[in-house]
Protein backbone atom coordinates (compact mmCIF):
# COMPACT_ATOMS: atom_id res chain seq x y z
CA UNK A 1 0.00 0.00 0.00
CA UNK A 2 1.69 3.28 -1.01
CA UNK A 3 1.23 6.08 1.21
CA UNK A 4 -0.56 9.43 0.39
CA UNK A 5 -0.99 10.97 3.74
CA UNK A 6 0.54 14.03 2.18
CA UNK A 7 -0.95 14.39 -0.98
CA UNK A 8 -3.57 13.23 -2.38
CA UNK A 9 -2.66 10.57 -5.12
CA UNK A 10 -2.57 12.19 -8.31
CA UNK A 11 -4.20 8.95 -10.50
CA UNK A 12 -6.74 6.67 -9.23
CA UNK A 13 -6.85 2.47 -10.21
CA UNK A 14 -9.71 1.24 -11.53
CA UNK A 15 -10.44 -2.74 -10.36
CA UNK A 16 -11.18 -4.22 -13.98
CA UNK A 17 -10.50 -7.66 -13.96
CA UNK A 18 -7.27 -8.76 -16.68
CA UNK A 19 -7.34 -7.65 -19.86
CA UNK A 20 -8.75 -10.41 -22.41
CA UNK A 21 -10.11 -10.87 -26.25
CA UNK A 22 -13.32 -10.52 -24.41
CA UNK A 23 -12.49 -6.93 -23.75
CA UNK A 24 -13.60 -6.20 -27.18
CA UNK A 25 -16.88 -8.46 -26.80
CA UNK A 26 -17.67 -6.12 -23.76
CA UNK A 27 -16.26 -3.00 -25.27
CA UNK A 28 -18.65 -3.59 -28.33
CA UNK A 29 -21.99 -4.21 -26.16
CA UNK A 30 -21.09 -1.37 -24.32
CA UNK A 31 -20.93 0.64 -27.34
CA UNK A 32 -24.27 -0.56 -28.21
CA UNK A 33 -26.25 0.32 -25.43
CA UNK A 34 -24.03 3.59 -25.37
CA UNK A 35 -25.76 4.20 -28.76
CA UNK A 36 -29.07 2.87 -28.10
CA UNK A 37 -29.55 5.19 -25.25
CA UNK A 38 -28.40 7.72 -27.47
CA UNK A 39 -30.39 7.11 -29.93
CA UNK A 40 -33.49 6.40 -27.87
CA UNK A 41 -33.18 9.62 -25.66
CA UNK A 42 -32.48 12.12 -28.53
CA UNK A 43 -35.39 10.67 -30.83
CA UNK A 44 -37.46 11.62 -27.53
CA UNK A 45 -36.43 14.72 -26.85
CA UNK A 46 -36.09 16.18 -29.86
CA UNK A 47 -39.61 15.36 -30.94
CA UNK A 48 -41.23 16.74 -27.89
CA UNK A 49 -38.25 19.70 -28.65
CA UNK A 50 -39.86 19.74 -31.76
CA UNK A 51 -43.26 19.72 -31.63
CA UNK A 52 -45.57 22.82 -30.40
CA UNK A 53 -47.92 20.90 -29.35
CA UNK A 54 -45.50 18.23 -27.09
CA UNK A 55 -45.11 21.77 -25.21
CA UNK A 56 -47.48 20.18 -22.19
CA UNK A 57 -45.86 19.92 -18.34
CA UNK A 58 -45.71 15.88 -18.58
CA UNK A 59 -44.01 15.85 -21.85
CA UNK A 60 -41.90 18.97 -20.51
CA UNK A 61 -40.53 16.55 -17.59
CA UNK A 62 -40.36 13.72 -20.18
CA UNK A 63 -38.00 15.42 -22.24
CA UNK A 64 -35.61 16.55 -19.03
CA UNK A 65 -35.58 12.69 -18.02
CA UNK A 66 -34.19 12.37 -21.16
CA UNK A 67 -31.78 14.39 -21.25
CA UNK A 68 -30.21 13.74 -17.61
CA UNK A 69 -30.24 10.16 -19.04
CA UNK A 70 -27.65 11.62 -21.90
CA UNK A 71 -25.84 13.51 -18.95
CA UNK A 72 -25.21 10.32 -16.98
CA UNK A 73 -24.61 7.92 -19.41
CA UNK A 74 -21.96 10.20 -21.15
CA UNK A 75 -20.31 10.75 -17.52
CA UNK A 76 -19.87 6.93 -17.56
CA UNK A 77 -19.47 4.76 -21.18
CA UNK A 78 -16.43 6.95 -22.56
CA UNK A 79 -14.44 6.44 -19.94
CA UNK A 80 -15.66 2.48 -19.75
CA UNK A 81 -14.81 2.28 -23.28
CA UNK A 82 -11.81 3.72 -23.13
CA UNK A 83 -10.32 1.64 -20.29
CA UNK A 84 -11.81 -1.34 -21.59
CA UNK A 85 -9.17 -1.20 -24.30
CA UNK A 86 -6.15 0.28 -21.93
CA UNK A 87 -3.19 -1.96 -20.30
CA UNK A 88 -3.56 0.49 -17.33
CA UNK A 89 -6.83 1.43 -16.13
CA UNK A 90 -6.61 4.66 -14.42
CA UNK A 91 -8.22 8.04 -13.91
CA UNK A 92 -6.59 10.91 -12.53
CA UNK A 93 -7.74 12.56 -9.28
CA UNK A 94 -9.96 15.98 -10.76
CA UNK A 95 -11.44 13.49 -13.11
CA UNK A 96 -12.41 11.14 -10.58
CA UNK A 97 -14.00 13.78 -8.86
CA UNK A 98 -16.15 15.21 -11.74
CA UNK A 99 -16.98 11.48 -12.17
CA UNK A 100 -18.49 11.66 -8.91
CA UNK A 101 -20.10 14.83 -8.82
CA UNK A 102 -21.76 13.51 -12.56
CA UNK A 103 -23.42 10.48 -11.09
CA UNK A 104 -24.53 11.40 -8.12
CA UNK A 105 -26.57 14.66 -9.71
CA UNK A 106 -27.92 12.44 -12.34
CA UNK A 107 -29.47 10.44 -9.55
CA UNK A 108 -30.53 12.99 -7.35
CA UNK A 109 -32.10 14.86 -10.52
CA UNK A 110 -33.80 11.73 -11.33
CA UNK A 111 -35.56 10.75 -7.96
CA UNK A 112 -36.72 14.34 -7.70
CA UNK A 113 -38.10 14.54 -11.25
CA UNK A 114 -39.89 11.43 -10.92
CA UNK A 115 -41.56 12.77 -7.61
CA UNK A 116 -42.08 15.92 -9.56
CA UNK A 117 -43.71 13.71 -12.31
CA UNK A 118 -46.00 11.79 -9.60
CA UNK A 119 -47.44 15.18 -8.27
CA UNK A 120 -47.58 15.97 -12.30
CA UNK A 121 -50.01 12.98 -12.54
CA UNK A 122 -51.94 13.74 -9.26
CA UNK A 123 -53.42 17.23 -10.61
CA UNK A 124 -53.99 15.75 -13.93
CA UNK A 125 -56.10 12.95 -12.61
CA UNK A 126 -57.46 14.31 -9.33
CA UNK A 127 -58.25 18.32 -10.16
CA UNK A 128 -58.08 17.71 -13.69
CA UNK A 129 -60.35 21.08 -14.50
CA UNK A 130 -58.14 23.13 -12.85
CA UNK A 131 -54.85 21.12 -14.76
CA UNK A 132 -53.75 23.93 -16.90
CA UNK A 133 -54.47 26.51 -14.84
CA UNK A 134 -51.99 24.97 -11.78
CA UNK A 135 -49.66 22.79 -13.67
CA UNK A 136 -48.20 25.77 -16.84
CA UNK A 137 -45.26 25.33 -18.45
CA UNK A 138 -43.56 28.24 -16.94
CA UNK A 139 -44.38 26.22 -13.58
CA UNK A 140 -43.13 23.15 -15.27
CA UNK A 141 -39.71 24.51 -15.84
CA UNK A 142 -39.13 25.79 -12.01
CA UNK A 143 -39.72 22.68 -10.99
CA UNK A 144 -37.24 21.28 -13.35
CA UNK A 145 -34.81 24.08 -12.10
CA UNK A 146 -35.49 23.81 -8.72
CA UNK A 147 -34.92 20.26 -8.84
CA UNK A 148 -31.52 21.14 -10.77
CA UNK A 149 -30.35 23.38 -7.95
CA UNK A 150 -31.08 20.87 -5.42
CA UNK A 151 -29.01 17.81 -7.23
CA UNK A 152 -26.21 20.64 -7.86
CA UNK A 153 -26.02 21.82 -4.51
CA UNK A 154 -26.39 18.18 -2.33
CA UNK A 155 -23.78 16.92 -4.94
CA UNK A 156 -21.57 19.66 -4.64
CA UNK A 157 -21.58 19.59 -0.81
CA UNK A 158 -20.77 15.87 -0.95
CA UNK A 159 -17.69 16.34 -3.20
CA UNK A 160 -16.46 18.91 -1.25
CA UNK A 161 -16.62 16.83 1.77
CA UNK A 162 -14.52 14.24 -0.24
CA UNK A 163 -11.81 16.18 -1.53
CA UNK A 164 -11.11 17.29 2.03
CA UNK A 165 -10.01 13.98 3.04
CA UNK A 166 -6.77 12.85 2.96
CA UNK A 167 -6.01 9.47 1.19
CA UNK A 168 -4.41 6.50 2.39
CA UNK A 169 -4.80 4.39 -1.06
CA UNK A 170 -5.59 4.76 -4.67
CA UNK A 171 -7.43 1.34 -5.91
CA UNK A 172 -11.05 1.77 -6.39
CA UNK A 173 -12.95 -0.99 -6.08
CA UNK A 174 -15.21 -0.62 -9.27
CA UNK A 175 -15.03 -0.09 -12.78
CA UNK A 176 -15.85 3.94 -11.94
CA UNK A 177 -15.10 6.68 -9.59
CA UNK A 178 -17.75 6.33 -6.55
CA UNK A 179 -18.35 8.31 -3.31
CA UNK A 180 -17.79 5.79 -1.28
CA UNK A 181 -15.02 3.70 -3.08
CA UNK A 182 -13.09 7.26 -2.30
CA UNK A 183 -13.96 7.89 1.23
CA UNK A 184 -13.26 4.34 2.43
CA UNK A 185 -9.56 5.15 1.23
CA UNK A 186 -9.03 8.04 3.87
CA UNK A 187 -6.68 8.37 6.41
CA UNK A 188 -8.91 10.10 8.40
CA UNK A 189 -12.23 9.44 9.95
CA UNK A 190 -15.28 10.10 7.73
CA UNK A 191 -18.21 10.07 10.35
CA UNK A 192 -19.29 13.37 8.62
CA UNK A 193 -19.11 12.13 5.03
CA UNK A 194 -20.91 8.79 6.26
CA UNK A 195 -23.88 11.13 8.17
CA UNK A 196 -24.15 12.75 5.02
CA UNK A 197 -23.98 10.03 2.42
CA UNK A 198 -27.03 8.72 4.87
CA UNK A 199 -28.48 11.71 4.41
CA UNK A 200 -28.42 11.44 0.83
CA UNK A 201 -29.82 7.65 1.20
CA UNK A 202 -32.64 8.48 3.36
CA UNK A 203 -33.93 11.23 0.58
CA UNK A 204 -33.11 9.33 -2.06
CA UNK A 205 -34.56 5.69 -1.30
CA UNK A 206 -37.05 7.04 1.72
CA UNK A 207 -38.77 10.94 1.08
CA UNK A 208 -39.17 11.24 -2.25
CA UNK A 209 -41.02 7.65 -2.83
CA UNK A 210 -42.86 8.46 0.03
CA UNK A 211 -43.77 11.58 -1.32
CA UNK A 212 -44.72 9.90 -4.89
CA UNK A 213 -46.65 7.46 -2.97
CA UNK A 214 -48.15 9.83 -1.36
CA UNK A 215 -49.70 11.50 -4.88
CA UNK A 216 -50.63 7.94 -5.74
CA UNK A 217 -53.05 7.32 -2.81
CA UNK A 218 -55.57 10.07 -4.17
CA UNK A 219 -54.98 9.02 -7.85
CA UNK A 220 -56.22 4.95 -7.31
CA UNK A 221 -59.11 6.67 -5.13
CA UNK A 222 -60.49 8.71 -8.21
CA UNK A 223 -59.27 5.56 -10.39
CA UNK A 224 -61.95 3.41 -8.45
CA UNK A 225 -64.70 5.71 -9.37
CA UNK A 226 -64.36 6.27 -13.01
CA UNK A 227 -63.39 4.35 -15.79
CA UNK A 228 -61.75 7.74 -17.78
CA UNK A 229 -58.96 8.40 -14.90
CA UNK A 230 -57.97 4.93 -14.99
CA UNK A 231 -57.40 4.53 -18.54
CA UNK A 232 -55.44 7.74 -18.15
CA UNK A 233 -53.66 6.44 -14.57
CA UNK A 234 -52.60 3.05 -16.98
CA UNK A 235 -50.91 5.17 -19.35
CA UNK A 236 -49.07 7.67 -17.47
CA UNK A 237 -48.36 6.40 -14.42
CA UNK A 238 -47.28 2.68 -14.59
CA UNK A 239 -44.41 4.01 -16.56
CA UNK A 240 -43.45 6.53 -13.37
CA UNK A 241 -43.77 3.32 -11.33
CA UNK A 242 -41.86 1.35 -13.78
CA UNK A 243 -39.18 3.85 -13.79
CA UNK A 244 -39.01 4.23 -9.76
CA UNK A 245 -39.03 0.74 -9.27
CA UNK A 246 -36.14 0.06 -11.53
CA UNK A 247 -33.80 3.28 -10.56
CA UNK A 248 -34.41 2.53 -6.71
CA UNK A 249 -33.62 -0.57 -6.59
CA UNK A 250 -30.44 0.11 -8.59
CA UNK A 251 -29.66 2.80 -5.93
CA UNK A 252 -30.68 0.21 -2.79
CA UNK A 253 -28.33 -2.67 -4.22
CA UNK A 254 -25.64 -0.03 -4.82
CA UNK A 255 -25.26 0.95 -1.72
CA UNK A 256 -25.96 -2.03 0.35
CA UNK A 257 -23.73 -4.09 -1.95
CA UNK A 258 -20.44 -1.35 -1.43
CA UNK A 259 -21.28 -0.77 2.59
CA UNK A 260 -21.78 -4.09 3.87
CA UNK A 261 -18.64 -5.86 2.10
CA UNK A 262 -17.86 -5.03 -2.04
CA UNK A 263 -14.64 -7.40 -1.36
CA UNK A 264 -16.68 -10.14 -0.71
CA UNK A 265 -18.85 -10.20 -3.63
CA UNK A 266 -17.83 -12.15 -7.02
CA UNK A 267 -16.40 -9.47 -9.42
CA UNK A 268 -18.49 -10.18 -12.39
CA UNK A 269 -21.94 -8.99 -9.83
CA UNK A 270 -19.80 -5.99 -8.57
CA UNK A 271 -19.42 -4.89 -12.11
CA UNK A 272 -22.90 -5.66 -13.26
CA UNK A 273 -24.03 -3.40 -10.55
CA UNK A 274 -22.28 -0.86 -11.26
CA UNK A 275 -23.32 -0.95 -15.28
CA UNK A 276 -26.70 -1.34 -14.28
CA UNK A 277 -26.87 1.88 -11.95
CA UNK A 278 -26.19 3.95 -15.38
CA UNK A 279 -27.43 1.84 -17.90
CA UNK A 280 -31.43 0.67 -17.15
CA UNK A 281 -33.23 3.81 -15.96
CA UNK A 282 -31.29 5.66 -19.31
CA UNK A 283 -32.39 3.03 -21.64
CA UNK A 284 -35.66 2.40 -20.30
CA UNK A 285 -37.20 5.80 -19.76
CA UNK A 286 -37.26 6.54 -23.49
CA UNK A 287 -39.03 3.46 -24.31
CA UNK A 288 -41.19 3.27 -21.41
CA UNK A 289 -42.66 7.04 -22.63
CA UNK A 290 -42.21 7.21 -26.10
CA UNK A 291 -43.75 3.76 -26.44
CA UNK A 292 -46.44 4.07 -24.03
CA UNK A 293 -47.56 7.92 -24.84
CA UNK A 294 -49.60 8.04 -27.83
CA UNK A 295 -49.24 11.43 -28.58
CA UNK A 296 -45.44 11.27 -28.60
CA UNK A 297 -45.37 7.67 -30.39
CA UNK A 298 -47.51 9.27 -33.19
CA UNK A 299 -44.98 11.93 -33.78
CA UNK A 300 -42.05 9.47 -33.60
CA UNK A 301 -43.99 7.63 -36.46
CA UNK A 302 -45.26 10.59 -38.92
CA UNK A 303 -40.94 11.78 -38.65
CA UNK A 304 -39.81 8.20 -39.45
CA UNK A 305 -42.86 8.01 -41.95
CA UNK A 306 -41.79 11.67 -43.29
CA UNK A 307 -38.17 11.06 -43.74
CA UNK A 308 -38.72 7.71 -45.72
CA UNK A 309 -40.69 9.25 -48.27
CA UNK A 310 -38.57 11.91 -48.78
CA UNK A 311 -35.81 9.56 -49.23
CA UNK A 312 -38.63 7.67 -51.31
CA UNK A 313 -39.08 10.70 -53.82
CA UNK A 314 -35.45 11.79 -54.28
CA UNK A 315 -34.65 8.01 -55.16
CA UNK A 316 -37.39 8.31 -57.92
Amino acid sequence: MQNFTNANPSVFILTFSVITDLNYLYGGISLTGYLLIILFNSTVLSTIFVNQNLHEPMYIFIASLCANGLYGSTSFFPGLLVNLFSKTQLISYPACMVQIFCMYSYGSFEMSMLTVMAYDRYVCICNPLRYFTIMTPTKAFSWIIVALVDSIITTFVLVILTVRLPLCDNVILKIYCDNWSVVRLSCIDTTVNNLYGFYIAVETLLVKPFLIMLSYVPILKVCAKSKDARAKALQTCTSQLISLVIFAANVLFEILLYRFGPTEVPYAIRVTSSVLFLVVAPLTNPLLYGMKMNAIKEKIMQWFYWKNMEASTKGN
